[in-house]
Order: structure tokens, then C-alpha cells, then sequence
């Protein structure tokens, strides 16, 4: 299962959540780190990614155009970065399940 964190995560999540999920990276990662987003959504789609981000624009390409790629949208406002290692870390059983499911492509966090 691969993640690719948004650029408004910390890279640093991608290290964290390595034991978790084995091909997880960070946009800045793969070159990507001041892409738009649709260039961002072109490479998860084509590489098998699932998106990680704060950002709504996101949401609006799965509602517009579907997925793959999917898409985790973490709705949290000002928060560190060890808060979301600890929501994501929370959730593994959830985003695996989500990642498998063939009917749904944004998981929403709170």
C-alpha cells in the first residue's frame, strides 16, 4: 500500500509511517514538492498512490473525475506533526480497509 503525503504534511510522516505502509513518500520526495496540485493527482494515479493531505482540492478532483487515486483528507486545523502520526497511527486498520474498498475514494479524517 503506497501513501504520498501532500505538500502541506511533513515530510517527516513518511519516514513514521514506513513500518505501516512500505512504499509511503512525501512529494518533495519524488520532485513534486511545488507541483499543482493536478500534477500531484497525475503521478498518485498513475503509480498507485493513495493522496494524504489537508487540502480540499483533493476532494474535489475524487467528486469530479473519481479515483483512483485516493484520497485520506485529514480535517484537522493547526496541529503538529506528531499529532497527525499519532490520528494516522490510530487509524491503520481503517486506511488499509479504505485503500482495499472499491466503492469509496476519500477517507476523511477528523
Amino acid at each position: 500500500m503506497k501513501l504520498l503525503f501532500d505538500q502541506n504534511l511533513s515530510p517527516k510522516l513518511a519516514g513514521f509511517l514506513k513500518d505501516y505502509f512500505d512504499d509511503t513518500v512525501h512529494v518533495q520526495d519524488i520532485g513534486l514538492g511545488t507541483s499543482d496540485d493536478i500534477f500531484v493527482w497525475e503521478y498518485a494515479g498513475s503509480n498507485g498512490f493513495t493522496i494524504v493531505t489537508k487540502d480540499n482540492d483533493f476532494n474535489g478532483m475524487v467528486s469530479l473525475w473519481g479515483f483512483p487515486p485516493k484520497v485520506i483528507w485529514i480535517r484537522r486545523g493547526n496541529c503538529t506533526t506528531m499529532v497527525i502520526k499519532e490520528m494516522i497511527s490510530d487509524l491503520i486498520d481503517v486506511i488499509k480497509k479504505f485503500i482495499e474498498d472499491k466503492e469509496n475514494g476519500i477517507l476523511t479524517i477528523l
